[in-house]
């Protein structure tokens, strides 16, 4: 690897009513890698610590003539220290604090002087409880170059925002104050940073597009959502991997988790919902609370099995359910793409599933607000005939019947739900895929010694982002096959085209063939798969045993939507 060298970059002065933009004499030293030009831990907002503690982010703002050291990351937001879970995430948090709120840009070395290229901001996934913007998995190089062959260059950002407790804590006096969602208003910041200061870096603030995966994704949905579409977007496309909605926001987790670390802190003297407790929470260290976070989350007291930190319904940054806004049409008008992998969730599902009986508990565990009756209706859409285990696999078919209702419930149709609103409401394109192609379950076998657990959750980074070598140890090198290269290529150069031209198919270009508008004709929703042994576009899925019509029809049944909780 090439020693990098240093590059100073300066910007234009312009003050707008958010203040983010910076003086033209302040100086961001970089450095080049291998073509890239990497700016770190740029800070777009101020320390969130003490009095500042949940509060909406403060833009931080340079003084003039300052130089910047942009070599280096910025601390993650808090969150346990190590390694987080490979091969989901493979990155190694070291240091944490509240003052996190940084960014990275990362850009092709030749942008002539008045080019202007589309901008792609990254929101990382893991629950709303751990990562950051120095995830390998996520490490934009390849994407970058990727873009580059295929002639249509992009510019990268990837944002830290506040996780856990202290970016999604819950309380009346909370909100009150205009404090709720703190984590979403941190990346809200953050886009309308790089919105009124990209340009000096060669980005294009009229061609931004937001993308997320798993937490990431269901923050694109909630970035669309913001403020009911009352203020316009700060960007103009929007990519929701893995999630755009969760079951659970308007439920009582975030809350519960809230109750029980108060108390286990000793911050509550009568009520979770009273000012003094939050004044409490205020004086507290940062690594006092972050341990209470931890040992709350893994409590059975406070959980969920899906996630506990959750944004809320406050009135203002989120109005209202966010079914009640996609079925009224409040939200901002962006192209959007979303859409999952084959097996997103089977890695979260219970190995042990083997009867009719464990696929009855999983989902009624998970789904405590269905009724009896509505319950057995969803479980009645999936038979487990339709369900066989892989050869070689120990799996039994009940786990893969409550796998692919727990994909279902959870990625695929509040997925379909809001693409279809998007269609519907601003006639804005709409994209839906289901990626099928993975080098992740040979690492998660070699891992949990369990076999067949398929195309899992984040399968689609290694190809998106050209990321195999952050996948490879020196117990487990992973080797990209010849139709992983091919399929890196058009995953790729797919995801960056939508960002240059909001499309995901060119066929002029290497990309993706025959991706369509999801809801352009009447028979759709149409879904791409993209990858596996049939990359082709298909009706609500592709596969018969699929049967996304049916299921999703009774998935998105208001009724079922209002018993799930979103």
């Amino acid at each position: 690897m090439r020693a990098p060298f240093l590059t100073v970059l300066a910007g234009a002065f312009i003050i707008t009513a958010a203040a983010t933009k910076i003086c033209d004499d302040v100086e961001y030293v970089g450095f080049e890698r291998d073509g890239i030009k990497h700016y770190l831990g740029i800070k777009y907002a101020q320390d969130t610590s003490g009095a500042n503690r949940f509060k909406p982010p403060r833009p931080f703002l340079p003084e003039a003539g300052s130089k910047i050291d942009a070599r280096k990351p910025g601390p993650a937001c808090p969150q346990p220290l190590g390694q987080l879970s490979p091969p989901l995430a493979v990155g190694n948090i070291t240091e944490v604090s509240e003052d996190c709120l940084n960014l990275n840009i990362a850009k092709p070395r030749a942008i002539g002087a008045n080019e202007k290229l589309p901008v792609m901001v990254w929101i990382h996934g893991g629950s709303f409880w751990y990562g950051s913007n120095m995830e390998p998995t996520t490490a934009p190089d390849g994407l970058i170059r990727q873009s580059i062959a295929n002639g249509l260059p992009v510019i990268h950002v990837r944002l830290n925002y506040r996780l856990g407790f202290f970016g999604f804590a819950q309380s009346t006096t909370l909100n009150k104050e205009g404090s709720l969602n703190a984590g979403l208003r941190d990346q809200r910041l953050g886009i309308e940073w790089v919105r009124d200061n990209i340009a000096r870096f060669g980005g294009d603030p009229n061609r931004i597009t937001i993308l997320g995966q798993s937490s990431g994704g269901l923050a694109v949905g909630m970035q669309v959502l913001a403020y009911g579409g009352t203020k316009p977007l700060p960007f103009q496309r929007g990519v929701a991997q893995s999630q755009a909605l969760e079951p659970g926001i308007t439920k009582n987790f975030s809350i519960d988790a809230m109750n029980v670390l108060a108390k286990s802190v000793g911050c509550i003297a009568t009520d979770v919902h009273s000012p003094e407790t939050i004044t409490c929470l205020r004086e507290k260290d940062t690594a006092t609370l972050l341990k209470a976070s931890i040992d709350t989350y893994a409590s059975d007291i406070a959980h969920n099995i899906g996630d506990i930190w959750l944004p809320a319904v406050d009135g203002d940054f989120l109005p209202a359910a966010p079914s009640h806004l996609l079925a009224e049409g409040k939200f901002g008008n962006a192209t959007f793409m979303t859409g999952w992998t084959q097996d997103d969730l089977n890695f979260y599902t219970n190995t042990s599933i083997a009867t009719e009986k464990d696929t009855y508990n999983f989902i009624r565990a998970y789904l405590p607000g269905l009724t009896e009756d509505s319950l057995y209706d969803l479980l009645n859409l999936y038979s487990v005939e339709e369900f066989t285990a892989p050869p070689n696999s120990t799996l039994k078919p009940e786990f893969y019947r409550s796998a692919r209702i727990f994909r279902d419930v959870i990625m695929v149709c509040p997925s379909l739900l809001y693409g279809n609103a998007v269609a519907k409401t601003h006639i804005s394109p709409v994209y839906h895929y289901d990626f099928n192609q993975t080098i992740v379950d040979t690492i998660l076998g070699s891992i949990t010694n369990v076999s067949g657990l398929g195309v899992g959750h984040t399968s689609e980074f290694a190809y998106v982002f050209d990321s195999f070598h952050a996948y490879s140890t020196p117990e487990n090198e992973v080797y990209p096959s010849r139709e992983d290269v091919l399929l890196t290529v058009r995953a790729s150069r797919s995801w960056s085209s939508f960002a240059a031209t909001g499309r995901p198919t060119l066929e002029e270009h290497a990309t993706v063939k025959g991706w369509r508008e999801a809801y352009d004709g009447a028979n759709g929703p149409f879904i791409m798969a993209v990858g596996g042994p049939s990359e082709q576009l298909s009706r609500a899925g592709g596969e018969p045993e699929q049967k996304l019509v049916e299921r999703c029809g009774f998935l998105n049944d208001p009724v079922i939507i209002e018993a799930l909780g979103y």
